[in-house]
């Protein structure tokens, strides 16, 4: 990601911003073109609470094809993040996890690879704010779910994940 699409703007320059620019920039937000159209068609916007709502409004009904799209450019937790994900978000909100105990580094490499197995995707959780034996708890009880209440969690996720970036490229 270059560092004008992370740069933060007020909601005046957004709500004037050209479609594309505005749109690469939701992107990083949620890489899910139809939530970015939607989100662009509510523009202008009159407060940041009114762009939140329409933003939490689209990701709601995220498609299956959706989230396996938004899920991709998300690293595991506890790598690093690379090209195709949002690295400057990712390492700001995986910051807990850095300088983690190696042995709880250990069981979220290792319940990685049991949620990837079992679920087919990358375990997402808003990092944000939470430290790695928080995250690893919650890896560990959402690796129970069945697929429709771990499908709703991710979802979730994703969605608040989207509003937390959106505020910050929208400040």
């Amino acid at each position: 990601m270059d560092d004008r699409s992370e740069s933060t703007m007020d909601l005046r320059a957004f709500n004037t911003l050209p479609d594309a620019e505005a749109r690469e920039r939701l992107l990083t937000c949620l890489a899910v073109s139809r939530w970015a159209d939607e989100v662009l068609a509510g523009r202008p916007y009159a407060d940041h609470a009114g762009l939140a709502d329409a933003a939490s409004r689209a990701a709601a009904t995220l498609s299956d094809t959706e989230v396996d799209e938004a899920l991709s450019r998300h690293p595991r937790i506890g790598e690093e993040a690379s090209g195709g994900h949002d690295a400057a978000f990712s390492r700001r909100e995986q910051a807990g996890v850095e300088g983690t105990d190696p042995a709880v580094a250990e069981r979220l490499a290792e319940g990685n690879r049991a949620y990837e197995e079992k679920f087919g995707h990358v375990f997402l959780i808003r990092a944000a704010g939470r430290d790695a034996t928080e995250i690893l708890s919650e890896l560990e009880r959402r690796l129970s779910n069945d697929e429709g209440t771990e499908r709703a969690e991710t979802l979730g996720a994703l969605r608040q994940i989207a509003l937390l970036r959106l505020e910050q490229v929208v400040s």
